[in-house]
């Protein structure tokens, strides 16, 4: 099926905005209503006045009050009911079911210079704003900039940011794309980061939900029942409507969100949540049509869209030319959960897809995703595509991020599943590899501050929560008889506020050294960056392997040993050198002497080193 013209075409502005100095001006799309009323509000929530919109083509009404200007609160009232938040708010000062507040996207930029990153030399932080400090804002988290940039990366990403309910929650139960949440700092705060991160040479990606809304706060259905279709179901029920009757104004709610990231706060980019819940019968996809708006609303600078997306799914990343989506990159797991399996052991849920063998991770790092088109056997049916001719920079890899530690029942790191030893192989695999790297908060000096599921919604809804996260790891062995902590509870919530104080312990320090020296590498080394270069794996037996970057005639190798002992003779007619090994004691290792003797690599227990060959 295709949308009809009428459903591709952009929908009038919606929300409410400052004209002329102090006009303010609304329009709401509420179809088959009577009528819609603005009610103003002081600042105490008391209510001022109203004012009746006028009807409008397409189901909207419309209207404007002169000398009223930014800071003006309201709510609207459809057909004389009660007043509810504008699902198009740009500001909600106290919280998603208080007035929303009109803003101006005026700014003292100072990022004149700034051109955007480059799509192949991303090097991602991911960033809980909440959790991120102990003040838990956009403003606090500007001192940490620089750290972020003497470490070597070069793009920050930031969980969602969009008005979720409470004081506390990942961001995932938004509900007011349009409004950064004000216990963050507001549209202001989030403004004053991003100008900031340029200043510092960062981009900035946002972390966007368009596969659902939270439950708490969203007033959707009291102005339309046709932002959800039962036509689709996902995992959080009704899919929003994309592809049926009412879609063009469903549509331009996201389109015009994504545009509103990228040129009224400068954002770099998108992340997408769950995109393979995104469902979109018609032509073009919802997916495409965010790529080509959000290069559009950059105005010249260069912008990344990143999709969250479990299908192993070419066509994800193929150019909008060859009947692709043009996303720029996409998270691959499959490394993730094969490391996971090799290292720490875990077998349960999805990982039963995965081995963890050495000829496993050799063939996923050959391919930047594992499933091409095998049956899952948690699935119980095919998986992926062949990624055959994508360049490895599409691939996003991590070793930990958000979902893979918050979603375990207590929060856990990586460090509290494998040795430190295996921490910093693992790490040194991830940072020199040709795919583009994602590190989680902290995960440079192998933090060991919990990520916890955490919420702040009303009792009856978080008790309904609390019940749930329990219910959900009842059925693992590994967590029967043991409590789940509760995600309502703060303490929860506070438990897991980064703890940079960690970083003046010398473990801390000697891993932070590794992160900052392989990074270095990653950017300066011509094997590494070279756009012309290639990569291979291949087992080095049932528990080593060997990634192979080559370019210009040089050739970098990236040794990993999981357990046992290795001893690996290089060719004879080449040259070789040590470059670097995960055990160096200046890492927090306990290998004072090169692993490199002549052209033999011995390498004992979880550990990693990078030997450049010559012919």
């Amino acid at each position: 099926m295709a949308h009809t013209t009428e459903a591709r075409s952009q929908a009038p502005r919606l929300g409410a905005w400052v004209e002329g100095g102090s006009t303010v001006r609304w329009r709401v799309w509420a179809p088959g209503h009577q009528g819609v009323d603005v009610v103003l509000y002081d600042a105490e929530d008391r209510v001022l006045r109203r004012l009746p919109l006028t009807p409008e083509a397409d189901g909207c009404f419309g209207g404007a009050l002169p000398d009223l200007g930014e800071g003006a609160r309201y709510k609207l009232s459809v057909d004389g009911g009660d007043p509810f938040p504008d699902p198009w708010s740009r500001s909600q000062p106290g919280g998603v079911h208080g007035p929303s507040e009109v803003v101006s996207s005026d700014h003292g930029w100072t990022d004149s210079h700034w051109k955007g990153p480059d799509p192949q030399a991303l090097v991602i932080y991911e960033v809980h704003v909440g959790t991120a400090t102990p003040e838990g804002t956009f403003e606090a988290f500007i001192p940490k900039l620089a750290h972020l940039r003497e470490l070597g990366v070069n793009t920050l990403e930031l969980l969602p940011v969009a008005s979720f309910p409470g004081a506390r929650n990942w961001g995932y139960d938004g509900v007011d794309l349009f409004a950064p949440q004000a216990t963050y700092g507001g549209p202001k705060g989030l403004r004053r980061l991003i100008d900031a991160a340029h200043a510092h040479g960062l981009a900035v990606l946002i972390d966007a939900v368009y596969n659902h809304f939270g439950p708490d706060g969203n007033y959707l259905r009291a102005y339309s029942p046709h932002y959800f279709t039962g036509k689709h179901h996902t995992p959080w029920g009704d899919a929003v409507n994309y592809d049926s009757e009412g879609s063009r104004f469903v549509r331009s709610l996201v389109l015009s969100n994504v545009e509103m990231w990228i040129r009224d706060y400068h954002a770099d980019g998108l992340r997408l949540d769950a995109a393979h819940a995104l469902v979109d019968d018609g032509q073009p996809h919802l997916l495409a049509e965010i790529v080509e708006r959000a290069h559009a609303a950059a105005s010249g600078r260069r912008v990344v869209v990143i999709a969250e997306d479990e299908r192993n799914e070419r066509k994800l990343v193929t150019p909008a030319s060859e009947g692709g989506y043009g996303l720029d990159g996409v998270w691959a797991d499959d490394l993730h959960h094969q490391l996971r399996r090799a290292f720490a052991g875990d077998h349960e849920g999805y990982y039963q897809d995965y081995t963890g063998s050495a000829e496993d991770l050799a063939a996923t790092l050959r391919q930047g995703w594992f499933y091409t088109g095998q049956k899952s056997r948690n699935l119980g049916h095919a998986r992926g595509t062949d990624p055959k001719g994508l360049g490895p920079w599409h691939f996003v890899h991590c070793i930990q991020n958000h979902d893979q530690v918050g979603n375990r029942p207590f929060g856990n790191r990586l460090s509290e599943d494998v040795s430190p030893a295996a921490y910093r192989a693992m790490s040194t695999l991830l940072l020199l590899s040709p795919f583009t790297p994602l590190l989680f908060m902290g995960q440079e000096w192998n933090a060991r501050t919990p990520f916890l599921y955490f919420t702040d919604h009303n009792a009856e809804l978080g008790k309904l929560v609390t019940e749930g996260r329990r219910k959900e790891f009842s059925g693992f062995s590994r967590f029967k008889g043991e409590q789940v902590p509760d995600p309502q509870d703060r303490d929860t919530f506070t438990r897991s506020t980064l703890d940079w104080d960690e970083l003046d312990g010398a473990d801390a320090r000697g891993v932070h050294t590794l992160y900052k020296e392989l990074l270095r590498l990653r950017a300066t080394e011509p094997v590494l960056t070279s756009r012309q270069g290639t990569h291979d794996a291949r087992a080095l037996g049932p528990d080593a392997f060997v990634l192979e970057r080559r370019a210009e005639g040089d050739t970098l190798l990236v040794i990993v040993n999981v357990r046992g002992s290795l001893v690996h003779t290089l060719p004879p007619h080449a040259s070789a050198g040590i470059v670097a090994w995960s055990e160096n004691p200046r890492y927090g290792g306990t290998v004072e002497g090169s692993p490199l003797t002549g052209n033999v690599v011995r390498l004992e227990g979880p550990s990693a080193a990078v030997v450049r060959l010559r012919e």
